[in-house]
């Protein structure tokens, strides 16, 4: 796409002329790039999630923690790892190769909701687990265990946790002055917001028939631990889709 933008100032530079309108086939090769691409928290963190089981699974018959300490194999851990979990047809292999092969699939855990933390629980958060959504089912056709369930507690801050990075900013007078001094935040300006810190836990189903059920016990977990939900619930076509390629 850098290539578009630069073929008309190239084409000026060496005495040329065109006649076709590349600045319109960018704008509209940008809209159909969009168009296609996963969006974060409902595809790509769940082949994350989906990656990091395969790896686990497939610890012990590659060694993988073990060549963390050993920079003569660490250096062979590239992403052909996944590509060779699929191709070896060891037994013990088999779940990490039927998560590989689901992601091939797009058979992919199931994002089905998020949960911002409420500012007057940021400083005492616990992380969330599946025992404690799991815990929190009460009534379902089905009876959800810890490894139905993949949790994900994203962290966002401003580069000091809690605290306003403008209050280690040092100021000086004037271009020669060599005496610094910070500024109260509130003398700096007044659009500076008040929390600087965000937690946003994500759920994910990781058989898509689940959806409803793990929707469901999250929901129960919110109003049990803080008293609010999420505004936007799950949307009931995705508790209702199925798995495409049963297993």
């Amino acid at each position: 796409m850098i290539a578009f933008w630069f073929a008309n100032p190239n084409t000026l530079y060496l005495g040329l002329t065109t006649l076709f309108g590349i600045r319109g086939l960018v704008e509209l090769a940008v809209v159909l790039c969009l168009g296609g691409v996963y969006s974060s928290k409902d595809y790509a963190l769940g082949i994350e999630l989906m990656a990091v089981d395969a790896l686990t699974k497939a610890n012990e018959a590659f060694g993988i923690a073990d060549a963390v300490q050993n920079p003569g194999e660490f250096w062979k851990l590239d992403d052909t790892i996944l590509k060779r979990i699929e191709v070896d047809e060891r037994p013990e292999l088999k779940e990490a190769r039927d998560l590989v092969l689901r992601i091939r699939r797009r058979d992919l855990y199931q994002f089905c909701n998020e949960f911002a933390v409420p500012k007057e629980n940021l400083d005492h958060f616990k992380d969330v687990t599946p025992q404690d959504i799991i815990c929190s089912q009460r009534s379902s056709d089905v009876t959800l265990k810890e490894e139905d369930i993949a949790v994900s507690t994203a962290k966002i801050d401003l580069t000091r946790g809690s605290s306003n990075p403008l209050e280690s900013v040092k100021f000086f007078q004037d271009y020669d002055s060599t005496d610094s001094f910070t500024i109260p935040v509130e003398r700096i300006s007044h659009l500076v917001p008040a929390v600087c810190q965000d937690k946003i836990v994500r759920v994910y189903a990781k058989k898509p028939e689940l959806v409803e059920a793990v929707s469901q016990a999250f929901e129960n977990f919110q109003m049990t631990t803080y008293g609010v939900k999420a505004i936007l619930a799950t949307p009931e076509k995705k508790k209702n889709r199925k798995r495409l390629f049963p297993y």
